[in-house]
């Protein structure tokens, strides 16, 4: 469990001796790892859950995976390197989780929320061989740290997308723009809105939920 590169708590897979389907959870800037797995009571106990947090500091039990800084005239800018760096020891988790948590390498799943979603989408569409479905939360997609190859092959993945009409954080308009990349490269995805702000109504977890369930099944 020590040799994954970020802090993290799991939840095991009611399955026994066999591979089980893995839900990587990534939270927000300023969060940490126990935002997301607050939903693990309502996910099914077939998944083995794991929650990483990001090891970058910003208050007490605030977590972040790269710096954001906004200047006097409120333009904001981020460590582009670092996010990179975050997206790729996202991938080195994930090959240690198939060691040590007995997981189905081919149902590999990823939620994030805000820049957790930044970052797991990135992931996805970087190495796509490796990831099954990914639940993207309030977030957007972010050219600056996906390297997409022309090799590459996403068949069998898929997206849910959603993100609040009066989102002030990351606005609503920015995210439902940068989902053009799927389409793009003919992605299978699914995009709602919801009336909320920065954050996950309980009609949104409803939907997200029945959807990881059909795809996983």
């Amino acid at each position: 469990m020590n040799d994954l590169p970020f802090f993290h708590i799991h939840k095991k897979s009611n399955l026994e001796n066999l591979p089980s389907p893995l839900l990587l959870m990534v939270h927000g800037y300023g969060s940490n790892e126990q935002d997301l797995f607050s939903f693990s009571r309502a996910i099914p106990e077939k998944f083995t859950i794991v929650s990483i947090r990001g090891d970058i500091e910003i208050q007490y039990n605030g977590f972040a995976w790269y710096n954001i800084t906004i200047d006097f005239n409120g333009k904001k800018s981020y460590d582009i390197n670092k996010a990179i760096e975050s997206r790729d020891n996202i991938i080195k988790v994930i090959e240690i989780c198939k060691k040590i948590y007995n997981i189905d390498p081919n149902n590999v799943n990823l939620m994030g929320f805000s820049q957790g979603s930044m970052l797991v989408n990135a992931v996805a569409l970087t190495y796509p061989e490796q990831i099954r479905n990914v639940i993207s939360l309030s977030g957007a997609f972010d050219k600056n740290i996906i390297n997409i190859s022309k090799i590459s092959s996403f068949e069998g993945l898929s997206f849910y997308i959603s993100h609040g009409l009066n989102d002030e954080i990351l606005p609503f308009n920015l995210s439902k723009q940068s989902i053009e990349i799927l389409s793009e490269n003919n992605i299978d995805h699914v995009f709602e809105e919801y009336p909320i702000g920065h954050g996950v109504s309980p009609e949104n977890f409803k939907s997200m939920l029945s959807w990881l369930i059909k795809k996983t099944n």
